[in-house]
């Protein structure tokens, strides 16, 4: 029997076995077992017939034929060895394709090295390139080595540094930020407050920090955020609105009343949170931060030099309206209102029980540590909702409102609870009444809602008519409005689409406030001027 040699071992090749029975890879993985089905077969009688046959051929010197099917790979099926295991003892192999296995098509194409045992190679290992970076990706080679250039060029000659009258052309024209960035910038690089940056402590942080290869937005977060915190407090932008309110030429009429400027800071600053901190925790996200226009809007007011054309966020006139209104309601100027302040808003516009629910404090906390009072910053929330029904923010303050069980959806009686108001009130002004039933129908046809026997506050984002609904449940002045279509604002609506209503509001009312003020001044003067004539006889 052919028994192949090497110098450490001596292995039989199974294959010569030729057992149809017997799964060749089940004899591999079992030398004992081959051993001793070989010992078995020898001992056979027609092995011993087969064996005398083979021995008187080879003494004749006569091909044997059996030898020739015994070392045929391709006539396994047919050669005459004897079995080993009688007819219908074992239960038939599964069947095989005709192409074989991947495993068994490689190792019947491997090359031959003289031995029963195959060699299994090594499987190759494919380099995955990094795509983790804790501090994100490095910039280009040749990025840096351009931005590089640029720092030589900027600090050439300044041996000792930059200081920050010097560094604000570097924030603007270097590092692409607005310009009312430049001073939160040195601050943060400047940690030992030197007054002085130098060539290699910029390097440092701009470059070996990653801030290169940043983002715009990524870039502001960096430069405005706490190095203990992961997100952007109120106080975080007030340095740069110092700056803006110091330099900006539209805002320089400011400078000699320093409480408005602190008044307009905050304001910008409650608008920032009311639209991007949607989450209402005043804890502002760079994911927040990524998914609003602040950024935008900082580039415009960097490059406009009229604050009021910047109607995101910076707009004084929007300033001066929302502090005007408060300052009407708040009659003692104690920077309070009450409930009783609060009902008086829109010439007594809102419902009592509107108004309850606003001071339950159910679709926002009220910052203000006096129970039952807001402070400006719960009125910039409210009026900016009243306002702008048409934003998200808005419908999530008023579907608060409206949802007296909590339970996400709204339902007839509780949109009937707060149009009973409203109804009453309808009838006091000798207005014709309209029927709940009525208005149900008509709000089922303005929202469109899944399941007609409530409605979800995805309903309610999804219909561009639901600010409607709102004023139909708890604003009379507005639902009156709605009910008599005032052609002269829908022109207005379609003259320019891109206003919100909240900049269409904000418009009227400065130019209201506006004229207001001049015919007190002309008032004033003349009263003036009539007094002097009185008195220039004596």
């Amino acid at each position: 029997m052919d028994v192949e040699e090497t110098e450490e071992f001596v292995s039989l090749d199974t294959d010569l076995l030729q057992l149809q029975e017997v799964s060749p890879f089940a004899l591999k993985s079992s030398h004992c077992v081959v051993e001793e089905l070989f010992t078995q077969w020898l001992s056979l009688p027609d092995t011993c017939r087969l064996v005398k046959s083979l021995l008187a051929d080879a003494k004749a010197g006569a091909a044997s034929s059996a030898l020739e099917n015994s070392t045929s790979t391709n006539s396994l099926s047919n050669n005459s060895l004897p079995s080993l295991f009688p007819a219908g003892s074992t239960p038939p192999l599964s069947p095989r394709s005709s192409s074989g296995s991947p495993r068994t098509t490689k190792q019947r194409n491997s090359p031959s090295l003289g031995s029963p045992l195959k060699l299994v190679s090594e499987p190759v290992r494919e380099v995955i390139p990094q795509f983790y970076f804790k501090n994100g990706r490095p910039p280009p080679n040749e990025m840096k080595e351009h931005f590089l250039y640029q720092i030589e060029s900027r600090f050439y000659g300044h041996v000792n540094g930059l200081q920050l009258h010097e560094f604000k052309s570097v924030a603007k024209e270097l590092c692409k930020l607005p310009s009312f960035f430049s001073t939160a910038l040195f601050r943060k690089i400047d940690v030992n407050f030197t007054g002085t940056i130098t060539r290699d402590q910029f390097i440092d942080y701009w470059i070996r920090g990653n801030m290169l290869a940043m983002d715009l937005t990524t870039q502001i977060y960096t430069i405005l955020k706490q190095p203990y915190r992961t997100y952007l407090a109120q106080d975080d932008f007030k340095p740069v609105l110092r700056e803006l309110l110091s330099t900006h030429p539209g805002l320089e009429f400011l400078q000699s009343t320093p409480e408005f400027q602190e008044r307009y800071a905050e304001t910008v600053i409650h608008r920032i949170f009311y639209y991007m901190n949607r989450s209402g925790n005043g804890r502002l996200t760079l994911r927040e931060l990524k998914r609003g226009n602040l950024v935008d809007a900082m580039l415009h007011v960097d490059e406009e030099e009229d604050i009021n054309k910047v109607l995101r966020y910076f707009s004084y006139e929007h300033f001066y309206v929302i502090y005007c209104k408060f300052w009407e309601l708040d009659t003692d100027h104690d920077f309070f209102i009450d409930r009783e302040n609060l009902i008086k808003y829109g010439n007594h516009s809102l419902t009592y029980r509107i108004v309850d629910r606003i001071f339950s404090q159910v679709p926002r906390k009220f910052t203000s540590k006096v129970e039952g009072k807001m402070n400006y910053e719960d009125f910039v929330y409210f009026i900016l909702a009243e306002e702008d029904k048409s934003s998200e923010p808005s419908l999530e303050y008023w579907f608060k409102c409206i949802d007296l069980d909590g339970n996400g959806v709204l339902t007839p009686n509780e949109m009937q609870f707060f149009y009973e108001e409203q109804l009453h009130r309808m009838e006091c002004m000798a207005q014709e009444p309209v029927l709940f039933e009525d208005i149900l129908c008509q709000i089922v046809d303005m929202i469109g809602p899944e399941n007609e026997g409530y409605i979800t506050l995805r309903d309610v984002k999804g219909s561009k008519l639901s600010g409607n609904v709102f004023n139909i449940l708890f604003n009379l002045n507005k639902f009156i409005a709605f009910e008599t279509r005032d052609p002269f604002l829908i022109r207005q609506e379609r003259e320019d689409p891109n206003l919100t209503e909240w900049d269409r509001f904000a418009h009227r009312e400065y130019i209201r406030l506006s004229m207001e003020e001049d015919g007190e001044d002309m008032s004033n003067a003349s009263g003036d001027v009539w007094e002097e004539s009185l008195e220039a006889p004596f």
